[in-house]
């Protein structure tokens, strides 16, 4: 469990015990029912890490939504979005191992994560990792009801594959993006499990 499930939940459980002794106990469900939805959101499961030389795992659960060639910085890059909905769990996680050398928060719009431009013109925290000899840029995006990203990270600092760096509150959308030289190993529309499925595959 995520501390933020409990700052969210207990004023939703006093409220909840404050309607029904005021009011009456049905009165006192919405709050009630809130509270335990946001202690199963802020949901935090252990994952099992593959441990593959140069695999690239999925930093969210969510489901693949686009899988195209862009360009970035005047370079070609593979990009795998990802789109976590509200009962998705919402721990993100590194791709790869090694060492944050950038994170950058950058002050957007919010838009629908689903959307072409959120990518670009959303809220977002852009993170770069360097290991395992490649360099992965991956973007956590703010949707229409995302409006909170929290990194546990910082720049410099060592990570291993799989390890839980950040959360995204409610919905929202993680965009990886990988160099040319990648394998891609998911489709469109498949379900993703963050620090669990194999995004790609370096050689």
């Amino acid at each position: 469990m995520v501390p933020d499930g409990y700052y969210y939940a207990t004023p939703l459980l006093l409220g909840a015990v404050l309607i029904g002794w005021l009011a009456s106990p049905p009165w006192a469900a919405p709050a009630l029912l809130l509270a335990v939805f946001c202690l199963w959101f802020f949901r935090d499961p252990e994952r099992v890490v593959p441990q593959d030389a140069g695999a690239i795992v999925s930093p969210g659960d969510g489901k693949v939504t686009d899988v195209s060639s862009v360009i970035v910085n005047g370079s070609e890059r593979k990009r795998i979005s990802i789109f976590l909905n509200v009962f998705n769990v919402h721990v993100n996680r590194s791709p790869i191992g090694g060492v944050i050398r950038d994170l950058r928060y950058q002050k957007g719009k919010f838009l629908n994560a689903m959307a072409p431009n959120s990518a670009d013109e959303n809220e977002q925290n852009i993170v770069t990792v360097e290991g395992e000899g490649q360099i992965v840029v991956f973007k956590q995006i703010a949707g229409l009801i995302a409006r909170r990203i929290v990194p546990w990270v910082q720049q410099n600092d060592a990570i291993q594959r799989g390890e839980r760096i950040s959360l995204i509150q409610f919905g929202s959308r993680v965009d990886v993006y990988l160099s040319r030289k990648a394998k891609i190993k998911v489709k469109l529309g498949d379900k993703v499990i963050g620090g669990e499925t194999v995004l790609a595959q370096f050689d």
